[in-house]
């Protein structure tokens, strides 16, 4: 957790996007960060950078709980979280936010299977249609589990977003296993803002971080320059 948090801090980002975030460190992962304050993986992670953040609960355990998080050097207006689970032994979310700034964000992890995933992307083109205006900025990040793009034509096609690494190079990047990897499941979509420069993060420290390799991204925002990283896991 302290490589992972130094980590994020290296690349700048001013919004981090999580899944699989433990919220329930009292028992659930708590010697991960023992020697600290914190009672979660995102409180742990945000510490005096990010001073706002939203958690969305998806997984309960025996020992705790998980779920998406969403860390931001700027305040939250509004932020809930929205169970998108298909059935009760693949526990999902879509954890919804919009910055007093303006920018909305949503934080997205998709189910394994080909008809969970299809019930998802169904409830988050309902989410975008009834929460974004055609001219809103939104950035939708995270694990899309959709290696067969059909989710990213929905994206794109219906719904006018662009994904950053296809924008610099074609297509989705190969983000899983980190070590090599073979699938393009996690992605930054944005819709309304100018983008500046994308990337696959996967070398040195990055590589031993998580089973996910992270994705970095940078926006222009009304003439100022602010980056974003999703890092899985």
């Amino acid at each position: 957790m302290h490589d992972i948090r130094e980590a994020i801090r290296s690349v700048n980002a001013d919004i981090c996007f999580l899944q699989e975030v433990v919220g329930d460190g009292l028992s659930y992962g708590r010697r991960q960060f023992a020697d600290t304050d914190a009672d979660s993986q995102f409180e742990f992670l945000a510490d005096s950078i990010w001073s706002h953040f939203a958690y969305g609960k998806n997984a309960i355990v025996e020992q705790g709980h998980h779920g998406n998080a969403i860390l931001s050097k700027y305040p939250f207006a509004v932020w809930e979280n929205h169970d998108i689970s298909r059935w009760q032994f693949s526990r999902r979310g879509l954890l919804y936010g919009k910055l007093e700034n303006g920018l909305t964000l949503i934080c997205a992890h998709l189910g394994l299977l080909a008809r969970e995933r299809r019930y998802q992307i169904k409830r988050l083109q309902e989410l975008i249609e009834t929460h974004c205006g055609p001219d809103d900025p939104v950035i939708v990040a995270g694990d899309f589990n959709d290696w067969r793009m059909r989710g990213d034509r929905v994206m794109r096609e219906q719904l006018g977003f662009s994904e950053v690494i296809t924008e610099m190079k074609g297509r989705p990047a190969r983000s899983f296993p980190a070590a090599l990897p073979v699938l393009r499941v996690d992605r930054i979509y944005f819709r309304g803002l100018h983008l500046q420069s994308a990337r696959l993060l996967r070398s040195g420290i990055w590589r031993r971080l998580s089973d996910h390799a992270a994705i970095n991204a940078d926006f222009l925002v009304d003439s100022q320059l602010l980056t974003y990283a999703v890092k899985t896991r």
